[in-house]
């Protein structure tokens, strides 16, 4: 994607390029309140719906697995976490968690419910995460204020992107991590995997699909891309978590079809090309930074921004087939920026 070319003259791509400025310059020292509540509870609670919890919640959790600080409290670094959407949270007993609720336009009904109710039951560690200053989410949570802005676009990308860096400030809060110090790079390197123009066969193949399948772990990452390609492709798809791309959907997989694999796991390539490309007659590609058996989106790798650049090239990758299918990506004719308002 670049502006220079008049075919990506959209707003979501506007906001899909500030992803570079946004990591480089993202604040880590906003987060000091909520991390010392979560020190004082040992416990944090992700909400709110959609993109404001997809990938921001699931990446922190994924990440926090892989440093072995999550599980019940027993110190001052491992912490319980776990993530809900708003409706479902309120059959949770959230007493004693520390709850951070994000929600970009502030006005998400089932997360505003859910705070309302904690409030009434006295609960003392609430906070939101919005990009709009002086919504309901501020006036009824401490809130942290993103700094990317309102978007113009109705599918949301630079205010998810800034989401998962507020929780990934605290994960540094909870755990010394250094990475702060590689936002620079890591702003240089998503510039890069922005700036991709993809195989244009392949792009061709991929816009005559009637289903993309997202396949990949459950950080996130492949789920809401999975969730983005409704929005910029209007193509039906699915998000298929870890493997279960080959444990029994193969059998109403279509040789039209295609299989995106998220950093595929590399034992299981030959047994993926077998049951999906040789067994269905797909087309199967894979956005990683490791060879692959597939026509591969290849990624630079940076220790804790890794599913940032799988996730810029999965909208990358979105934004060049519903310019190839001739959509305006901006504006679905159903789906709506704020899904259900207070």
């Amino acid at each position: 994607m670049n502006l220079q070319d008049p075919k990506y003259n959209f707003a979501l791509v506007r906001e899909m390029l500030r992803a570079p400025e946004i990591i480089s310059s993202f604040n880590f020292d906003q987060v000091g309140k909520v991390v010392a509540s979560i020190k004082q509870t040992g416990r944090l609670f992700c909400t709110g719906e959609g993109s404001s919890r997809i990938f921001p919640s699931k990446r922190l959790i994924a990440s926090m697995l892989k440093r072995c600080l999550v599980g019940v409290p027993t110190s001052g670094t491992t912490v319980q976490l776990a993530t809900e959407g708003g409706r479902q949270s309120l059959e949770y007993d959230l007493a004693g968690w520390t709850v951070m609720g994000a929600s970009n336009s502030g006005q998400t009904k089932e997360l505003i419910v859910l705070i309302e109710k904690l409030l009434k039951e006295n609960h003392k560690h609430i906070f939101g995460l919005t990009a709009t200053p002086g919504s309901k989410l501020t006036q009824v949570a401490e809130s942290i204020v993103l700094a990317c802005g309102k978007e113009e676009a109705v599918a949301a990308t630079m205010s998810v992107l800034e989401q998962a860096l507020v929780y990934q400030a605290i994960e540094v809060g909870l755990s010394g991590c250094t990475c702060a110090s590689n936002k620079q790079e890591a702003g240089k390197l998503a510039a890069d995997v922005l700036a991709v123009e993809y195989d244009a066969d392949l792009i061709a193949k991929v816009a005559t699909a009637p289903v993309i399948y997202l396949a990949g772990r459950n950080n996130g990452v492949a789920e809401e891309l999975a969730l983005k390609t409704n929005e910029i492709t209007r193509k039906r798809s699915q998000y298929l978590e870890g493997t279960i791309v080959v444990h029994g959907i193969e059998e109403v997989m279509n040789p039209e079809d295609v299989v995106v694999l998220i950093e595929p796991f590399e034992q299981d390539m030959e047994f993926y090309k077998k049951n999906l490309v040789d067994g269905v007659g797909m087309t199967v590609i894979a956005i990683s930074s490791k060879p692959t058996l597939f026509p591969t989106i290849a990624l630079p790798t940076l220790p804790c921004y890794d599913e940032y650049f799988q996730l810029l090239a999965g909208w990358n990758l979105l934004v060049q087939i519903g310019i190839a299918c001739g959509i305006d990506i901006d504006k679905p004719k159903r789906a709506r920026k704020v899904g259900n308002a207070y």
